[in-house]
């Protein structure tokens, strides 16, 4: 053997005939369980998020026991529950907006997005298909909320709402100077403050 490949070896820099060192094999293996940590954490925060937040609203519609103001906190709760039981594993996105904001922000790869948005999709389409199975639905029934005003009116509202959610976790979330603990309070207050305003 020669010094140069010695040195090599020393240097953790040689591969072996399988596709790579040992050392090479065991981060990759890590990083592709902690991804599917991450995305399984996704499909169970957005299933969590709109089990409750949308059975809160049917609830209330068949049996009027909620209350909007219930509904409002009801929302604001589960968000907040999401992001502290699974904030330290996937960064609790549960909504492509916010994946996408934090990729173009640089402070999520741009490769994973894909995954988080199909986590966040097939977390939302469980929890319907959960809900629709566990509540009689008919098809007259409307389990929402419909704009008062014109068009362009809930357009402006449904900006400036987004705009102050977006501007919260980016706040909160990524900037080193906030108090991070304090983060699945602040977003959970502000859905909560979102519902209120705007339904």
């Amino acid at each position: 053997m020669s010094l140069h490949e010695i040195t090599k070896i020393e240097g953790g820099s040689t591969s072996s005939k399988a596709g790579g060192s040992a050392t090479d094999r065991i981060c990759s293996s890590s990083e592709m369980v902690q991804l599917i940590q991450k995305v399984i954490a996704e499909v169970i925060g957005t299933y969590m998020l709109i089990f409750a937040g949308c059975g809160s609203v049917v609830v209330n519609k068949i049996y009027g026991s909620v209350t909007f103001p219930g509904i409002c906190v009801v929302w604001g709760l589960i968000v907040m529950v999401m992001i502290y039981s699974l904030g330290h594993i996937s960064g609790a996105h549960f909504n492509p907006a916010v994946t996408i904001t934090h990729s173009i922000f640089r402070r999520f790869p741009l490769k994973q997005v894909p995954l988080y948005i199909l986590a966040q999709c097939l977390g939302s389409i469980l929890a319907s298909a959960t809900l629709c199975g566990i509540f009689t639905v008919h098809k007259e029934n409307f389990f929402g909320t419909v704009p008062t005003g014109s068009n362009l009116q809930s357009l402006v509202i449904e900006i400036i709402i987004s705009f102050l959610l977006m501007f919260v976790i980016c706040g909160v979330a990524t900037d080193n100077r906030a108090i991070g603990e304090l983060a699945g309070i602040a977003v959970g207050m502000t859905i909560l403050l979102n519902v209120l305003v705007a339904g």
